[in-house]
């Protein structure tokens, strides 16, 4: 198979063809925008069994901000609980039923929590 050759009109390195950020400058790796405030988030807490055959997980859905953040609040909910989860894609997961617990938690550090 023959290797294409760079065409100096192709679009900006990851497929981006067009930004209406006037300071964006091809070939610069993306960063993500500042976590707001706790009191600017609004998140849910819930129970789920569907798909974990049978056993009882915490979700904490709504985060929005920095990866590193959502893993930082999601390691310090599990080690108030003293259990295992995960933290990717806005969502927190923690296994168990710790639904009290976390809300509790989460209105002392200032996230309004919506049931």
């Amino acid at each position: 198979m023959k290797r294409k050759r760079k065409d100096p009109q192709s679009p900006a390195p990851g497929g981006i063809v067009y930004s209406t950020d006037p300071g964006f400058r091809p070939g610069r790796g993306f960063t993500p925008a500042a976590t707001p405030p706790p009191a600017e988030q609004q998140l849910r807490v819930s129970l789920d069994r569907r798909q974990r055959a049978g056993k009882t997980v915490t979700l904490v859905e709504g985060f929005v901000g920095r990866d590193e953040d959502l893993e930082a609040l999601g390691r310090e909910l599990k080690t108030v609980c003293g259990s295992g989860g995960t933290a990717r894609d806005g969502l927190i997961l923690v296994q168990g039923d710790y639904l009290q617990r976390i809300r509790d938690l989460l209105r002392k550090k200032g996230f309004p929590v919506s049931p």
